[in-house]
């Protein structure tokens, strides 16, 4: 069997969306997903399976959610590996990277896009963009920031779940354990 991990965009988020994580994991398990684990209730869930085809494996999950709570939430799946990965490069130093922020982009970034996002720059803010993540940090905090999911959403018109340090290395160790 394969682990993944997979992140649900805006669920449970300012009392919009809710998915409590017990029925989630229920859900999950009946359309056939193995040892489903949940971290907080903002969409985060280690499982295995043995699709290896990550495009019918997000539909599944996207059409399950959609039938069973009447809403549509975009799931994106990654790879332990993938995630270990993006965190090994990010390019802040140790310390700013443990307060760091991961907008997870459900699409590789154009060449236009990032760009595009280089034109930015916010006071006590920093963010780079690679492949397929964008790295926030703000020494104020990223309540305080303006370049946060929701801003390069509307202004680079692509689509992210933003996590922190903390919540993808902890889906890490729930993947290994």
């Amino acid at each position: 069997m394969i682990t993944y991990l997979a992140f649900l965009r805006g669920i449970n988020v300012g009392g919009h969306n809710k998915i409590p994580m017990q029925e989630l994991r229920t859900l999950l398990s009946d359309i056939g997903l193995k040892d489903v684990k949940t971290y907080i209730q903002t969409g985060n869930v280690v499982f295995k399976t043995y699709q290896t085809d990550i495009q019918k494996l997000t539909l599944k999950i996207e059409n399950a959610i959609t039938e069973n709570f009447q809403f549509s939430i975009p799931v994106l799946i990654k790879s332990p590996e993938d995630i270990s990965n993006l965190l090994s490069k990010c390019p802040f130093n140790q310390t700013e990277k443990e307060s760091s922020y991961f907008a997870l982009l459900f699409n590789d970034i154009t060449e236009t896009q990032n760009n595009l996002i280089n034109t930015f720059s916010f006071p006590n803010e920093k963010f780079e963009a690679i492949k397929d993540c964008i790295y926030l940090y703000s020494s104020t905090g990223y309540g305080h920031a303006k370049a946060n999911n929701n801003f390069f959403e509307k202004k680079i018109k692509l689509t992210a779940t933003t996590r922190n340090y903390k919540t993808l290395v902890k889906m890490i160790s729930l993947s290994e354990g």
